[in-house]
This record gives structure tokens, sequence and C-alpha cells, in this order.
């Protein structure tokens, strides 16, 4: 039987059991939560301002289509296995220390969405209040909140994505018909963008890279999900909304305001309603965004230290952290931020697939574990191959331009991990058969 977690732990160091499982609405409106942000309004305006609408469509298709095939294959093995992605990582080819060093990449990245998020709404408040509080006041109480909420646990995010993500779609779509009114359907389909030209392969890698870390977190929110079929509908649902829908109404607003800059200009002429809106699509990802990066981070203490720190403590210091980062102003870097995400975690996702459903190296001792609701008792120290594979895929992303980066350095990883495997698997074999004879 299954001892009662603690308030906020969350199995955020085991099994999540089938009868602590959620329902399919309540998983997915946690992650069309997470997806549909002005983060992703900002990604959407940005290649609406560089490409024509068919030109912006293509790129967020090829990027979805990576997104999408991480998304579900990640997260039916977090939902098979009722694991988190950090923890998942050392029984899909990475080991214990390499599992870490994905959690610490994982770990910062999120504190990094984390702190451009907190920006956009302490920019907004402050903008609303007339400077009267100051920016670095608002980015530090808004910070403080969202860590308080998180350290409830999944709960709480789906409590609150009940309440944000129809609140949001009924302000943002409000705002989007205000802002497009007086334009007709071809005008809209017509327009011709004047910012710097952006490639299709470019753009298709900032669609990737604005929610690669999401899609690689997938299990973090799936192993909640009751079975295999719910994972295939919440991915396929939060792609079409977050991206498609999203993108096109950002695209639309980013050519008849000729600018990328539609968030600031939503949010900041539309009075309270523009502040609502800033207010709900931050809590909706931040508290995401916090929860993963807590998982991942006590997945790193556990496998450093062998011991087990409570998630909520860690959250709290992660929050704040968080917050500090927004006060000094990352919002900044926000595309070079995106460009790099998106060419270093699709190596780890391919790897992690490939070990997972090709290669099958611990899918025995997970399917054993499993039936008894526990962890393997070991697990490899490291998993170099999966390392030299993750190396080789970010370095083939960062250094070819030709085609899509994110794609690329996916498919690079993917192969070469195998490549590897099998070379090592097929030596191993043959030796044997010498020895034998």
């Amino acid at each position: 039987m299954n001892k009662m977690m603690p308030i906020g732990d969350d199995y955020s160091l085991s099994r999540i059991p089938l009868n602590a499982r959620s329902s399919l609405l309540s998983v997915t409106l946690v992650r069309v939560g997470a997806i549909t942000t002005l983060a992703q309004f900002m990604l959407g305006a940005t290649l609406g301002h560089a490409m024509t609408f068919n030109q912006a469509m293509l790129a967020t298709f090829l990027g979805s289509l990576i997104l999408e095939f991480v998304s579900l294959g990640l997260g039916i093995a977090g939902a098979r296995e009722g694991l988190s992605t950090s923890l998942l990582a050392r029984w899909c080819g990475f080991g214990r220390l390499g599992s870490v060093i994905i959690g610490a990449g994982i770990m910062i990245s999120l504190l990094g969405w984390f702190g451009i998020l907190n920006a956009v709404l302490a920019n907004s408040v402050d903008h609303a209040l007339g400077g009267w509080l100051g920016f670095a006041w608002a980015a530090a109480i808004s910070g403080i909140l969202f860590t308080i909420l998180v350290a409830f646990g999944f709960k709480a995010l789906s409590w609150t994505a009940k309440i944000a993500v129809p609140l949001f779609f009924l302000a943002i779509g409000w705002i989007s018909l205000t802002l497009l009114s007086g334009y007709s359907i071809s005008e809209l389909f017509s327009f011709v963008p004047t910012g710097e030209a952006m490639t299709i392969g470019a753009g298709a890698t900032i669609v990737a890279g604005g929610y690669i870390v999401g899609a690689l977190m997938t299990p973090d929110i799936s192993r909640y999900c009751k079975n295999s079929w719910h994972v295939v509908w919440m991915t396929m649902i939060c792609i079409l909304i977050g991206e498609f829908i999203v993108n096109s109404i950002a695209i639309f607003i980013a050519h008849t305001l000729n600018t990328d800059d539609v968030v600031t200009i939503m949010t900041q002429t539309s009075g309270w309603l523009g502040l609502l809106t800033v207010i709900l699509a931050t809590v909706k990802i931040n508290d995401v965004c916090l929860y993963s990066a807590s998982l991942a981070s006590a997945n790193v203490i556990e496998g450093v230290s062998g011991k087990k720190w409570s998630r909520t403590w860690i959250t709290l210091v992660l929050g704040t952290i968080g917050t500090g980062l927004s006060v000094m102003g990352i919002l900044d870097n926000f595309t070079d931020f995106l460009l790099l995400l998106g060419v270093i975690f699709p190596p780890v996702a391919g790897v992690m697939l490939v070990d997972y459903y090709v290669l099958r190296a611990s899918r025995h001792v997970l399917d054993v574990t499993r039936k008894i609701q526990q962890l393997p008792k070991e697990a490899p120290l490291i998993g170099w191959n999966a390392i030299i594979a993750s190396i080789a895929g970010a370095t083939v992303g960062l250094m070819i331009d030709w085609g899509v980066p994110s794609f690329n350095s996916l498919m690079t990883a993917s192969v070469v991990y195998w490549v590897i495997c099998s070379a090592l698997s097929y030596s191993a074999s043959s030796m044997g058969k010498k020895d034998t004879a």
C-alpha cells in the first residue's frame, strides 16, 4: 500500500500510483495553460513581423511537428512509468549522474522562463500603477506569490488552471477582436511584413525552442494521466491551441500593428483588462515552470547526495532565485534564449526516446518494478553514450544552419546514440562468442 505523501511533495522521487492520477480535463487544462502564454504571443509576433502569414504558419507547422513528436513519446513514457522527466532519464540512457546533469540543465532553463515571465507581469503591473510601485518591487511581490502557490503541488496547479485558462481566453479574445476590427479577412492574410526577414528554418527553430523545454518536461504533467490515450489527446489539443491558434492571432496582430512588440500594445492599451490578461497568462505558466524546476532539483539533490529534500523547501529556494533573475532583466535576451534552447534540449529528448522505445535497455527492470509501484533499486552510474550523443546533437544544431536546427540536433543525437549502443552491443556479443569458442 502506498504511503501518504506529505503536502506538496507530489511523489517527486517515486512513482505516482494509479489511484493518485487526475482526470483528462484537469491534466489538459494545466498543460494548455503552460503553452498559451504571452510569451507564445511574443513568439508569434516575432514570426509575423519577419514573415508572411503562410511562411509563419509553415514555420509553426514544422516546429510543432518536433514538439508533438517529443511531447507524445516522452509523455506516454511518463504516464506508463509514473515518473518525472529528470527521474525517468536515469533509466533512459543517462544514468544517475547523467540525469543529474539533465536535471540541472532543466532547472536552469525553467528558472530562466520563470524570470522572463515574471518580468512581463511586473512591467505590466508597474505600468498600470503609473510607476508607483516600481519594477523591482512588482517583480519581487509577484515572484513570492507564485512561489507560495507552487509549494502546494499539482493540486494547486490544477485548481489555478481551471480558473485562469478560461478567463485568459475570454480576455485575450476580446482584446484581439478589438485590435483586428476594421480589417477584412483578405487584408489579414495579405499583409507584407516589414521586419528583418527570417528563414523558415530559423522560424521553425524559434517555434520549437519556444516550448522544447515544455515538451521535454511532458512527463512531469503526463505522469498524472490515467492512460496513454489521455496523453495523446492532451498533447494534440495543446499543440493545436497553443501553437496554431495563438500564433495565428499574434501573426495577424503583428501585421496590422507593424511591430513585434504586440504584447506591450495589447496589454498597455487595454486598461485593466490588459493587466488581467497578463496576470492570468503568467499565473498559468510560471507555476508550471517552477513546479517542474522543483522536481528536477529534487532529482539533482538526491542523485548527488543520496538524500531526499522536501520539494516544498526546494520550491521556496528556486522561487527566490527566479524572482532575482526577473529583477536583473533576463527578458532582454528573449529571442537568443529561445534559439539556444531550440538546439540544446532536443538531443536529450532524442536519446531518451531511442533508449526507451528502440533499445529498451532498462525496460525489463522498469516493467518489473512498475508492477509493485517501486523504483528500480539500481541505476547505471552515468550514461556516457547518451552524453556523447547529446553533445554531438547540440553541436550539429549550433554549427549547421541548413534546414531546421532543432530537428537536426534531435536526429543527430538519436542516430549517434543508436549507432554507439548498437556497435558496443555487437562488439560485446562477438567477444562473448569468441570466449565460448
